[in-house]
């Protein structure tokens, strides 16, 4: 047998032993940063249960072939970002870049075209590309979806767009609608012969992966995001000028819904969105501030639009469809820019402090009997000095702090302490919770007179 010479295994012990450290591309979510992320979901579940959205989870992974279906071989998710890998079985499977696909998969697996249509689902999840860790973008990130399968109606592209800028109001951002059509399938054969054509004196002004789209995919020439080809996006023909009569009625039907509800937008001839499933409407949410560029940023906060096809190709029956997915990590970054304060976390009412063996079992019993009765209460049964837990107290802001010692245990008694006065009185244990509930009453009543 082969045997690693010396200085290579030292080097090996070296590697083995070395401190494990993060991954390029993710990111630890610490318990300071969880408040933002408990502040977003809480205010969107609430939201889109209010509109009639049950919840999905799809699987984190999928066969690689939904992807490279559903997405579109020539689009860049596929060509370049998917965590793709063989199993032990030798199957290839892929960790999902998006949603949307596992969900027009699992309605076509559970047979959901036979449910009452319209279904509207939401889901949340992390989501892998792999690419060049940016601002609010990272190799996993995660993402909250809404999508309504089984209706063509264009009130629903709009009721898709109104829950968007909604959604935006209710965690306090200001955004920009960006929207488009990209029409159906003749639409855009049409529009791909001019595109090519706008292109073939100007294929020297553009970057080594558009020259690949210009024989590929067209289409994805308008998704570019290098300066130089967006520099040429001011000047090619807009889409919109070659859509059929249908599309290009669904389109305005889509903006006059919009416009009757209020919801601003902005037409963008340019927007096209990355991945081939898109038809008729797309749009993007961007940060306020990004209205008057007509093409693509590096950072949107969100995206969607119409894909009737989807389902289709996968091998379902076709089935009209509309959805939208918004990237929690860019929004919260956004958060953080515009110092949108969130909510802290309720603070505990009580603090329990102990001191002594016999105190700390029984101190155990009375945490739950307070939990059981919903009155917020804090702890630190490791420390055994009474100092460092009314310390604690202090800085967590709790009202009173319970003190159990071993005289305490032995007399069947308990110590209430105010925290904000000091004073400190010994009562009945058994009349714990019936005393700490009359106090929390009192100071309560006490702020509202203050008020």
């Amino acid at each position: 047998m082969f045997k690693k010479p010396k200085k290579l295994r030292k080097i090996s012990r070296k590697l083995e032993q070395k401190t494990p450290h993060l991954l390029r591309g993710m990111k630890d979510i610490l318990p300071e940063e969880q408040k933002y992320w408990s502040f977003i979901l809480e205010k969107g579940e609430k939201l889109v249960q209010a509109y009639g959205f049950e919840k999905i989870d799809p699987p984190i992974l999928e066969e690689t072939s939904l992807f490279r279906r559903a997405i579109g071989e020539e689009t860049d998710i596929v060509e370049k970002e998917m965590f793709t890998f063989r199993d032990q079985g030798g199957e290839e499977i892929t960790l999902r870049p998006e949603m949307t696909a596992s969900i027009a998969r699992a309605y076509i697996e559970h047979g959901m075209i036979n449910r009452p249509q319209p279904l509207k689902f939401y889901s949340f999840g992390p989501v892998f590309r792999y690419g060049r860790p940016q601002a609010g973008r990272f190799r996993q990130f995660h993402q909250f979806n809404l999508e309504i399968l089984g209706a063509k109606n264009p009130v629903i592209d709009a009721q898709i767009i109104l829950i968007s800028s909604l959604f935006f109001q209710e965690i306090g951002l200001e955004i920009s609608i960006q929207i488009n059509s990209l029409g159906c399938l003749t639409c855009r054969q049409n529009y791909k012969k001019t595109l090519l054509s706008f292109y073939r004196d100007k294929k020297n002004f553009v970057c080594s992966s558009c020259q690949g789209r210009l024989i590929k995919n067209p289409l994805r020439l308008l998704d570019c995001k290098e300066k130089n080809c967006q520099r040429l996006m001011y000047e090619v023909p807009q889409i919109v000028d070659f859509l059929c009569e249908d599309c290009k009625t669904h389109f305005i039907k889509v903006l006059e819904f919009l416009d009757d509800l209020e919801v601003p937008y902005n037409l963008n001839p340019c927007l096209v969105r990355g991945l081939d499933y898109y038809n008729r409407t797309v749009f993007e949410i961007w940060p306020v501030g990004l209205e008057e560029v007509l093409i693509s940023p590096q950072i949107s906060l969100g995206g969607g639009g119409r894909y009737d096809q989807l389902i289709e190709i996968l091998g379902g029956q076709e089935t009209a469809a509309c959805g939208v997915g918004f990237g929690l990590e860019r929004i919260i970054l956004e958060m953080k820019r515009m110092g949108i304060i969130v909510p802290e976390k309720e603070k505990p009412e009580v603090f329990l402090a102990q001191l002594g063996e016999q105190a700390k079992k029984k101190a155990l019993r009375v945490f739950e009997d307070l939990r059981k009765k919903k009155i917020k209460v804090a702890e630190n049964f490791s420390k055994d000095s009474l100092r460092a837990q009314l310390e604690m107290a202090n800085k967590l802001g709790t009202k009173f702090s319970l003190i159990l010692g071993q005289k305490e245990a032995l007399d069947n008694t308990i110590l209430i302490r105010d925290m904000e006065n000091g004073a400190q009185e010994t009562i009945d244990f058994d009349k714990t919770i019936l005393e700490i509930k009359k106090r929390l009453k009192e100071k309560e009543k006490a702020r509202e007179i203050n008020l």
